[in-house]
């Protein structure tokens, strides 16, 4: 009999909640430092490793971005996709859709260009070299203003083509999905899909905001609306997909651990909730890991997990035959290793 842990291991999946900058592994993060001459404030792999223990978003992001003050050049973002790729080849993910902050490195002197372009260029070598098929989401920091979000939009233009959808993250709590209506709504004129970060840490309120107001395609995260009734009311009928990612959820303390981690509950009351791996190397697992450790936590059972899988199929910017074409390829390996 096929272990639970081979049965993940061996089957395809797709990751539609993954911050590339947040898969910035300690080695690569010195290798690019000290090729680019930038002073990291951590003497080794081991001690920036060890300060991976983290209270709350904020504490994690505070260390995510003095880690992404290293990527300058084109080939930094290049290598730091690449990486990721390779990484979950070997994991047997088939399809990423993956965010990227454009904010993070502009508002500290690195083109838009430069980004976008080692971003796309691996993105595109990772298809015809590794067949993983992908979506670039741009995501508007929270914390800034939506001046800023709107500064990004246009710059993002030029490269429409390349660009699925755009979202929102970093610090959440006092940063209403609100706070962002009007260039979302630009952002839709011009054709791009739109998700959001929504009821991680911040309330159920903001999950309603970001379908109502927004207008999402997908909720990043939204462990908290089942505070409301009505809110997973809503979800379920409209299967509107929740991308969760247990590991960061246990990192970032908004579970104690994962045997309280939701995501069954959320299966048993119809929402369409898919797993992910958000910040893989800051949080201590990429997709292998994150089904694993709910797998183990909450005796999920193959068929449990391969209805996880489908989700995500089901909830990405696939084309309709594709997908229809995964659902049966994951169909026919649970039979064949149940």
């Amino acid at each position: 009999m096929v272990s639970i842990e081979k049965f993940i291991e061996n089957i395809p999946k797709t990751e539609l909640h993954l911050h590339i900058e947040g898969t910035f592994e300690p080695e690569l993060m010195f290798e690019i430092a000290k090729r680019n001459q930038k002073k990291i404030p951590f003497n080794s792999v081991a001690e920036l490793k060890s300060a991976y223990k983290f209270n709350n978003l904020q504490e994690f992001l505070d260390i995510y971005y003095a880690g992404a003050n290293v990527l300058i050049k084109e080939q930094d973002f290049y290598d730091l996709t690449w990486a990721y790729l390779t990484k979950v080849h070997e994991q047997n993910v088939v399809h990423v859709e993956i965010f990227f902050d454009p904010q993070t490195h502009t508002d500290r002197g690195v083109s838009f260009d430069t980004v976008i372009k080692g971003i796309h260029s691996a993105l595109e070598d990772g298809k015809e070299r590794l067949g993983i098929t992908y979506k670039l989401i741009m995501s508007f920091l929270r914390h800034l203003d939506e001046a800023s979000a709107f500064k990004t939009l246009e710059q993002s233009l030029p490269y429409k083509d390349w660009i699925s959808g755009v979202g929102l993250d970093s610090s959440e709590v006092g940063n209403p999905p609100s706070k962002f209506e009007e260039v979302f709504k630009k952002s839709r004129k011009e054709g791009f899909l739109t998700v959001a970060h929504a009821g991680e840490e911040g309330p159920a309120t903001y999950i309603w905001e970001a379908l109502e107001l927004l207008q999402v395609t997908r909720i990043d995260h939204g462990n908290r609306c089942l505070e409301d009734n009505k809110l997973v009311k809503q979800l379920a009928s409209s299967q509107m997909p929740l991308t969760l990612c247990p590991l960061s959820n246990l990192e970032l303390k908004v579970v104690s651990n994962l045997k309280e981690h939701p995501i069954v509950k959320m299966m048993a009351e119809n929402l369409l909730v898919t797993v992910n791996s958000d910040d893989p190397a800051y949080f201590g697992g990429y997709m292998n890991e994150n089904y694993i450790g709910i797998a183990n936590a909450l005796d999920l059972s193959k068929e449990q997990i391969a209805e996880l899988v489908k989700n995500s199929f089901i909830a990405s910017w696939l084309p309709k035959q594709e997908k229809e074409k995964r659902i049966l390829e994951i169909d026919q390996y649970l039979t064949k290793n149940s």
